[in-house]
């Protein structure tokens, strides 16, 4: 391929062109997007029907648990029904720590939600605590996840 050359240099298909428009780099969502921020929580020592008047009244499925501010574990709807649906069981008498969740999955609230879904799959897991350091910021559910999905299929 033959090109002339002009005195200032260039090639002549670039001597006047403007620079081309830029694409906006497509961030990605990260947690604190869809999040639930100010989750509402219980202590471990509660007893499982404060905790269903809880989940019920704010229409929850997933609440940390918090020992002086700290997390301790996880009771979800699901932990609620499998204790409540065993014979001679008083939820009134059954305290959130026999039930819950130790193993809590927690996140940062900049962490991309691809890699928290990921993570969710692959334990099969409802739900993931969004802490900073040490405090708990939010929770995000698979509802959440969801969202994200709704809105980045909406953008296409």
């Amino acid at each position: 391929m033959k090109t002339s050359h002009n005195p200032a240099g260039q090639f002549p298909a670039f001597a006047h062109s403007a620079t081309p428009p830029r694409t906006p780099v497509r961030q990605f969502p990260v947690v604190r997007q869809y999040m639930t921020a100010t989750p509402h929580t219980i202590g471990p020592t509660s007893s499982l029907a404060a905790a269903r008047r809880i989940m019920v009244q704010h229409q929850v499925r997933h609440l940390p648990v918090l020992d002086g501010g700290r997390i301790v574990g996880q009771l979800s709807e699901r932990d609620l029904f499998l204790v409540e649906s065993l014979p001679n069981v008083n939820p009134t008498d059954v305290r959130v720590e026999e039930a819950m969740v130790q193993n809590v999955f927690t996140v940062g609230p900049d962490t991309p939600v691809g890699e928290v879904v990921e993570t969710m799959i692959e334990r099969k897991l409802g739900s993931a605590v969004v802490c900073e350091g040490e405090r708990v910021v939010g929770v995000f559910t698979t509802i959440d996840a969801l969202q994200a999905l709704h809105e980045t299929l909406g953008q296409r």
